[in-house]
């Protein structure tokens, strides 16, 4: 018997990613936790501390169910930019972005409770941790190619401001690493995870 799964994300991205696996949650149940980074806390560390106390968060409202929770930060050196929710900073980070290439760290934490058995063993509550890092880089973005991109809102609520699965992606000159991790997920990894729990074909 399939142990219930929850997605601690209102992500719509992530629940298409998700259905390429095969996989429907059985709930979606946002942690709505402060995502206010910790003073000079890196990125990748931010990426690993938001998703694991996103899963930790929505465990605790679902102790018999496996969760996956998520995060997805756009860096520039050591600089995190922000979710875009507005024209200026899409701007800011798309100026940033232009001409150079910048990282992007998907932080995965799933949660296997107690009774959850299969491939992993002992039924013993579990954390099964990733940090995935994709490399990108934007061509030198013309100031009418931002003007159309800012036009087309779909950047509205996106980490760095930009969608790879949209428009974007015509501006994207170099990708090395996982493409679904950009999206939101890093399906490789996930898939490694929850096939033992028979949860995945």
């Amino acid at each position: 018997m399939k142990p219930r799964f929850v997605l601690g994300s209102a992500s719509p991205r992530r629940l298409d990613l998700l259905a390429r696996l095969g996989l429907t949650p059985d709930a979606v149940d946002p942690a709505e936790i402060d995502e206010t980074p910790e003073k000079d806390e890196l990125p990748a560390a931010y990426a690993a501390r938001m998703a694991a106390e996103k899963a930790r968060t929505v465990a605790a409202r679902h102790p018999d169910a496996v969760v996956l929770a998520a995060d997805t930060v756009v860096a520039v050196g050591r600089r995190i930019l922000p979710k875009a929710e507005d024209p200026v900073t899409a701007r800011a980070c798309l100026k940033l972005l232009s001409g150079r290439r910048h990282r992007v760290f998907g932080g995965v934490m799933i949660i296997r409770p107690v009774g959850a058995m299969g491939a992993m063993g002992t039924g013993e509550p579990a954390e099964h941790d990733r940090l995935v890092q994709t490399t990108v880089s934007f061509k030198r973005l013309e100031a009418q190619e931002v003007d159309s991109y800012i036009e087309s809102d779909e950047w509205r609520g996106k980490a760095g401001g930009y969608a790879i699965q949209g428009r974007a992606e015509g501006l994207v000159r170099f990708v090395s690493g996982s493409y679904s991790n950009i999206v939101g997920l890093p399906l490789f990894e996930v898939r490694q995870i929850l096939r033992p729990l028979g949860l995945i074909e």
